[in-house]
């Protein structure tokens, strides 16, 4: 039986950056639509305009997303994920930050600096299944 999971993703748009090439690497990558996101105009630190994407994927969309996160991310990485899982998961949650600019280019790579922010939520009733079940996910073993 396949775990119920759910994604949430958040990532920033700043004044000079295209907001369709964030869309386009969304579909080529995850092949997510810009009907997947929720647009919302704001003000930054000196008044400048950013834009907040958001979008929550269930069921099958979320699914293949995180199918297609573990495919395309490197070993390297999982395992630095691994390391510190404990440190990353909190309520049922896993959090990870991706490079939006890696993801721009097709690529999958951790990153911290303006990245595109993932939560990965399925229900775990025991905190210490919490980083066993994150782990067999990340292994794609779920």
């Amino acid at each position: 039986m396949e775990k119920r999971l759910e994604v949430d993703i958040q990532v920033i748009v700043h004044a000079t950056e295209d907001p369709q090439k964030i869309f386009d690497a969304f579909k080529d990558v995850f092949d997510l639509d810009v009907e997947d996101f929720v647009s919302q105009d704001l003000r930054g630190h000196f008044d400048n305009p950013i834009t907040l994407l958001q979008a929550k994927l269930k069921k099958k969309k979320s699914m293949q997303f995180v199918k297609t996160l573990v495919s395309g991310i490197s070993q390297s990485d999982v395992e630095t994920i691994l390391e510190d899982i404990e440190s990353r998961c909190d309520d049922s949650s896993l959090f990870l930050r991706i490079s939006k600019q890696g993801l721009v280019q097709k690529r999958i790579v951790l990153g911290d600096e303006d990245p595109v922010k993932l939560r990965i939520y399925t229900p775990v009733y025991s905190q210490k299944n919490l980083s066993k079940t994150y782990s067999e996910i990340l292994r794609g073993t779920i």
